[in-house]
């Protein structure tokens, strides 16, 4: 039986959203970094940059590969782009980042970037320039980011890093089969955050959010529609979002499962399951703009 305390609700949203200053400056509710693209995708880091825009940070910037920096350009004016000086991400390209990492308040790395070995390399010696150079940072990774944390799990322990496997890459990422029942995967994810020492969120149909302190929280939001690809990147860019405010990495994943997926429902009402996860992007707004007047 799941205990009712541990389900995700409006309020662990509200408790997250900033009260925006009449007196507010660019720059004071988030500067998001996103690392990802590659030669081939491109999709994935625009939306989780545009996701992040959408739910209030301030500036979202691409360090992306240089043919797909262009190409993310050209989707949208609101993105500001870094292009790096490579086909797919190596680790000669990094040099790039290291005044952007300065300037940020938080990364997400990984959507998009592709397998390729010299990608992998340069995700494990980004990681661990992040944790060197910038321990209090906070961090999410996704996607390909994520498979590569894979051969170096000490890498997040005790870091402000937040990682969002869905359960084929929490499989790898741990070596562990997730059984079937909710009681279980919440039991195996609360493991798994406490041997990584950092956040961890499983996404699947109840998305299951543990601490390294033992928190739990389960979200009910969301819909099969939602299998559509690019859906995680929208929340990598909301939880980007509330990381980059400032928000505790537990308390950030768990609001932004619970936005993404209240996103995918408004979604499913008007569109049934045949909606792209470009549509959650316009439902965004709604959804914070229903929390905030339940203030």
């Amino acid at each position: 039986m799941v205990n009712p305390k541990m389900r995700v609700g409006k309020k662990d949203v509200s408790a997250v959203l900033p009260k925006r200053r009449r007196g507010a400056h660019k720059g004071d509710y988030g500067r998001l970094l996103v690392v990802g693209g590659g030669s081939r995708y491109v999709g994935a880091p625009a939306l989780v940059g545009l996701a992040a825009l959408r739910s209030g940070v301030d500036l979202a910037i691409i360090a992306a590969p240089e043919k797909a920096a262009w190409t993310i350009n050209s989707f949208s004016p609101d993105l500001i782009t870094i292009k790096l000086p490579c086909r797919d991400l190596e680790p000669t390209a990094l040099s790039e980042l290291r005044n952007e990492f300065k300037l940020s308040t938080a990364v997400v790395v990984g959507p998009g970037l592709g397998t390729l070995a010299k990608t992998r390399d340069a995700v494990i010696e980004l990681s661990r320039a992040l944790k060197e150079a910038h321990p209090n940072l906070p961090a999410l990774f996704d996607a390909d980011g994520l498979k590569a944390l894979a051969s170096e799990r000490s890498l997040p322990q005790g870091m402000h890093w937040v990682l969002t496997p869905h359960a084929r890459e929490f499989e790898l990422l741990t070596g562990v089969d997730l059984p079937a029942d909710i009681n279980g995967r919440a039991q195996q994810v609360k493991a798994a955050a406490k041997e990584l020492g950092c956040t961890v969120l499983l996404k699947a149909w109840v998305d299951i959010i543990a601490s390294p302190a033992g928190e739990v929280k389960l979200n009910y939001t969301g819909n099969p529609g939602m299998t559509v690809g690019g859906t995680g990147d929208v929340l990598a860019g909301i939880v980007g979002t509330f990381l980059a405010q400032g928000v505790e990495p537990f308390k950030a994943t768990v609001a932004g499962a619970w936005a993404c997926g209240q996103a995918g429902d408004l979604c499913l009402r008007e569109k049934g399951n045949e909606f792209v996860a470009s549509d959650l992007l316009d439902k965004l707004p709604e959804v914070f703009r229903k929390v905030e007047g339940g203030r």
